[in-house]
């Protein structure tokens, strides 16, 4: 890990910038469901993880209050994880299909995932002042991140982000700007030369329960990712 990612990581650890997350945070490692009694919480900012050299890069919503809130570690013990690593394991961007704790061996290849507020907010719903404040944090991971060719929004909310944080940057060509890519399951956008941006419905229970994201749809979207990527190797710029 570059010692710039460290640094990022540290900070949105620390973060206290917002008081309606940070106490509710607080309040779910004070009071978790019963499963879950007894175990130390992050309760903190959770950092990204992966790859330093990772040219995937995925964007999601927020830590689950019992996921992510708990180990630290983004989409690890919870069931959303659960989906998300093991279509990564599948297109090799894992070294294994699941995560249970920060401490259980997983390690992302090529791939690194961040989120669009580093905090769990109640109802996973943050509010849009909040995810501003968040933005920044972002912001200095993408720029960290030199090898990004993908970007993967999971979920409206993080295909949008993903968007607009690169559109800041200015990851985006001048004539890629408008229209604005529009969210969809599968949907994929040329943002520059070297940038692409895909988007899949979130692997939340509410989508994978009904049958609006199941297993074969999700896994397409990691296999269209490393097809990018690969293509981006063999091309002659």
């Amino acid at each position: 890990m570059s010692s710039g990612l460290e640094q990022i990581h540290r900070d949105i650890a620390a973060c206290r910038l917002c008081p309606r997350l940070v106490a509710w945070r607080e309040e779910s490692a004070a009071h978790p469901p019963r499963r879950f009694v007894g175990q130390k919480y992050w309760a903190r900012g959770v950092p990204g993880f992966g790859d330093a050299k990772a040219r995937l890069m995925i964007v999601g919503l927020a830590p689950a209050a019992n996921g992510a809130n708990r180990t630290g570690r983004m989409f690890t013990g919870d069931r959303s994880g659960d989906w998300l690593f093991r279509a990564m394991h599948k297109a090799g961007f894992c070294n294994q299909p699941f995560a249970v704790d920060a401490n259980d061996g997983l390690r992302l290849s090529d791939a690194y995932i961040a989120a669009s507020c580093r905090c769990a907010p109640p109802q996973n719903k943050p509010t849009r002042e909040e995810m501003m404040r968040c933005r920044p944090f972002l912001e200095r991971e993408m720029m960290a991140l030199k090898e990004v060719k993908v970007l993967l929004g999971l979920g409206k909310i993080g295909f949008d982000t993903a968007f607009r944080t690169a559109r800041d940057l200015g990851f985006v060509a001048e004539d890629r700007l408008r229209p604005i890519p529009k969210f969809g399951h599968g949907a994929c956008y040329q943002l520059s030369e070297k940038l692409c941006l895909l988007g899949t419905f979130h692997p939340s229970q509410q989508n994978t329960f009904t049958g609006k994201l199941t297993e074969v749809m999700f896994d397409a979207v990691f296999e269209r990712a490393r097809e990018l990527i690969r293509q981006d190797e063999s091309s002659p710029f």
